[in-house]
C-alpha cells in the first residue's frame, strides 16, 4: 500500500499505534501525516506529528530514544497505521518503556 491510499482524517492525520518488535508490547500511540511517514521511511526513525506544536517531531531527536523501524503496516480500513519498532530507550515521555505502564483502567462516569 502506498502512503497516498491511506484515509487520513480531515486534519490530514492518521493514528499510528508503535508496538515494539522485541515482545510485541504496544508502547504508544501518536499521530502521523504525510510528511512525517515520509521522514520515516527516508530516515528509518519513527517521524510523528504533534498535535499540540502543530508540527512533526522526529521521535528520540532530543532523549535519544529512537524508534527504528522494522515495519509500517495499513489496518483494514487504510485508516490507522501500526508501526513494528525497535526502540532504544522507553517509548514513553515519562520514563516508562510504554505509555501504557501506569495500567490506569477507564471507568465510568
Amino acid at each position: 500500500m502506498k502512503i497516498s491510499q491511506l484515509k487520513f482524517d480531515q486534519n490530514g492525520l492518521i493514528p499510528t499505534i508503535v508496538q515494539s518488535n522485541r515482545d510485541q508490547r504496544i508502547l504508544m500511540i501518536a499521530y502521523s501525516n504525510t510528511e512525517s511517514l515520509r521522514l520515516t521511511f527516508s530516515s528509518g526513525h519513527m517521524h510523528f506529528y504533534s498535535r499540540s506544536r502543530s508540527e512533526i517531531w522526529h521521535k528520540g531527536k532530543t532523549s535519544g530514544n529512537f524508534l527504528s523501524v522494522v515495519e509500517l503496516r495499513a489496518d483494514c480500513d487504510s485508516d490507522a497505521v501500526l508501526a513494528i519498532v525497535d526502540e532504544a530507550g522507553p517509548a514513553c515521555h515519562t520514563g516508562e518503556r510504554s505509555c501504557f505502564d501506569n495500567h490506569t483502567p477507564l471507568e465510568l462516569d
